[in-house]
């Protein structure tokens, strides 16, 4: 690539060759998420897998895209790039094995003000990781240099994931029944949902990122909201295999009003025993600082909570076992009810 290079674009705000060294940073990484299926050769037009079918009697493709929103300017102000990428693969893999899918792959889009080959070969990074996290291979990605568009030290982060999953096994609310135990999985924190409300509450109280409290163990603040998305996929797999799952729910954008009602059909609700839940300290600090009434976090955030799974009363016990011998904090938070009401905190 060597012969590819314009002084006339580079004066307009675009550094070919910059975008090459950031490739070739990249590749290191790139190879640690290789997996039966992927080609680990990076820069070409297009990314391909080749998926194993074996044993599947009608295989289903679900994919899922989403970014990372406004906490990348956490990052910004940290000068931290290394997580984000984990929080952007969490939030496509994770939304895709709720309905049983396994992720096969990852593509990302990093669109910045100037692209640094050192900072992007470091969110690629992370993308990376998040990968290795979820057992899907990054096979492909875009990064776009956006002179005048945003400011130079300035990126955003998006990406989407494909699984598959044979129909039979496509995990539906409809399965779903009276009585049923309503388990919940333990978050790393905020997640990558509700940043907007989170910078609202540190401007208003005069919070610097920097400022360490107590009840975060004397850590600063933003490195704890700037801790990365958990990804539930290996453990989800296993508990699909060992148990009866019924429906799962992740725990986004909406918290639990607006999430678990989506694992339900209509007609039944989710009672949840507010007593069990092991509500984070980042979560309860929030609400002091900014005044928060309960009823708004539990809308916002996931208080705790990243993931939701229901399963038949029987087997909750079975459920419990196989979550936590795969490393989950999981406990019964609460019971699937005849109710109109969606979601009910008791």
């Amino acid at each position: 690539m060597q012969e590819s290079k314009s002084d006339f674009y580079a004066s307009a705000g675009v550094d070919i060759t910059a975008g090459y060294k950031a490739v070739e940073l990249m590749r290191a990484h790139v190879k640690r998420t290789v997996i039966p299926g992927a080609d680990d050769d990076i820069g070409g037009f297009g990314g391909t897998f080749v998926p194993d079918l074996a044993g599947m009697k009608e295989p289903v493709l679900v994919s899922g895209t989403d970014g990372v929103g406004t906490k990348v300017k956490l990052a910004f102000e940290l000068d931290r790039h290394d997580t984000v990428g984990i929080d952007c693969v969490a939030m496509c893999v994770n939304d895709i094995v709720c309905c049983g899918a396994k992720p096969l792959f990852f593509l990302d889009y990093i669109a910045c003000g100037r692209n640094i080959p050192e900072k992007i070969a470091a969110i690629v990074g992370g993308v990376a990781e998040g990968c290795v996290r979820a057992g899907c291979a990054l096979i492909g990605g875009e990064t776009a240099e956006h002179p005048g568009l945003m400011p130079e030290e300035e990126y955003d982060l998006a990406g989407f994931s494909v699984g598959i999953v044979d129909r039979e096994r496509v995990l539906k609310p409809g399965s779903v029944e009276e009585g049923d135990a309503i388990i919940a999985l333990r978050s790393s924190g905020v997640h990558s949902n509700g940043f907007s409300l989170v910078r609202k509450i540190l401007a208003d109280s005069h919070t610097a990122l920097t400022d360490t409290f107590e009840e975060l163990g004397g850590r600063p603040i933003g490195q704890v909201l700037l801790t990365p998305t958990k990804i539930y996929v290996k453990p989800i797999l296993a508990l699909l295999d060992a148990v009866e799952v019924r429906s799962v729910a992740h725990i986004t954008g909406g918290g639990f009003y607006e999430n678990i009602p989506r694992a339900l059909p209509e007609g039944l609700g989710a009672r949840i025993d507010k007593a069990s839940l092991d509500v984070l300290p980042i979560f309860k600090l929030l609400a002091g600082l900014g005044n928060v009434p309960e009823r708004e976090m539990f809308n916002v955030y996931n208080m705790g909570v990243g993931m939701t799974v229901i399963v038949p009363p029987s087997e909750a016990d079975l459920a419990l076992q196989v979550l936590r011998a795969a490393g989950e904090d999981a406990y019964v938070c609460g019971t699937v009810v005849r109710s109109e009401k969606r979601m009910e905190l008791c």
